[in-house]
């Protein structure tokens, strides 16, 4: 086991580390982000969501950072190790708020009567907001071996990349909950005249929640880069618990206690497949969504 050594570690180009990081803590949230992972692959089995396969990476990548993380912890010196923890932090959330524009998708494809939000259809809506967040995916990954870089140059541009990816995925997150409000206010109309059996409202109000959570880690990763790698945040280790692994994993319980399932029942509540013919007259099932002009738009990962 490596000594913690931050005197040495600023004159050390195998140490990567500002702070002496805690094993506990890292043991702790690897521990409680599995538990989550494994209750959320049950679910998924229970209520048949394929989709929830999103939500199951958000668990295991921060799981085994985490893991990884502890391992660092006692291995202080050495980036082989530093590298994908940081890595798969940072980009796991991501994961999560993919699952929530999966989520609210579907909630629009089976509670709305027309299957629209200001125009849009359902599954366009959510292939929209997938894209984007594959977008700023792409932008905070390649951030990641700039700032590892021992060129601090270097490192200030992929500060500057990261802090630009997390700038796109929030404002995609505002733009996100202004939909959502609509979604609502539609519903809430609709519920005047046939008031639904699901309990949409509160998993509505978990899709919110978990929003809120994402932007309170985004929040913190800005702040955290603004003065450089060794700003004041950056520096407590504190910090970094409280306002990223704590919201990430509030994040995965909520949707434990609250899960689609709950809402979206029955084939009515999955995007429709389609029975469509080859020439050699065997059968296929192929996702569709049937545009206006009846083009269709082949979306079946999402």
């Amino acid at each position: 086991m490596a000594k913690c050594d931050l005197v040495a570690a600023r004159e050390d180009d195998s140490i990567a580390w500002v702070y002496c990081p805690s094993f506990g803590a890292a043991v702790l949230f690897a521990v409680l982000f599995a538990l989550s992972t494994i209750a959320h692959i049950v679910q998924a089995l229970r209520f048949r969501k394929k989709f929830c396969w999103t939500i199951i990476m958000a668990g295991l990548w921060e799981t085994t950072g985490f893991a990884v993380r502890s391992y660092s912890a006692r291995e202080f010196r050495g980036l082989g190790h530093f590298i994908p923890q940081q890595l798969l932090i940072i980009l796991a959330p991501v994961w999560t708020n993919a699952f929530v524009y999966m989520v609210a998708g579907r909630m629009i494809h089976f509670l709305i009567p027309d299957k629209k939000v200001v125009g849009i259809s359902a599954r366009r809506l959510t292939l929209i907001f997938v894209m984007c967040d594959i977008l700023s995916f792409l932008i905070q990954s390649s951030s990641s071996s700039l700032m590892s870089s021992d060129n601090y140059s270097t490192v200030k541009i992929g500060i500057k990349v990261y802090m630009a990816g997390v700038g796109v995925q929030e404002f995609f997150i505002v733009l996100f909950s202004i939909l959502a409000g609509r979604f609502q206010n539609l519903m809430n109309r609709i519920d005047l005249i046939s008031p639904s059996p699901y309990p949409w409202r509160r998993l509505l109000y978990t899709l919110y929640a978990a929003l809120g959570l994402i932007t309170v880690r985004i929040i913190f990763r800005l702040v955290e880069y603004t003065d450089g790698e060794y700003s004041h945040v950056a520096s407590y280790e504190a910090y970094f618990y409280c306002l990223e692994a704590l919201p990430m994993i509030l994040s995965l319980f909520i949707f434990n206690i609250v899960h689609p399932g709950i809402v979206l029942v029955g084939p009515d509540s999955e995007f429709p497949k389609k029975v469509k013919k080859t020439k050699q007259g065997q059968v296929r099932e192929e996702i569709l969504e049937e545009e206006p002009n009846g083009t269709p738009a082949s979306t079946d990962a999402l």
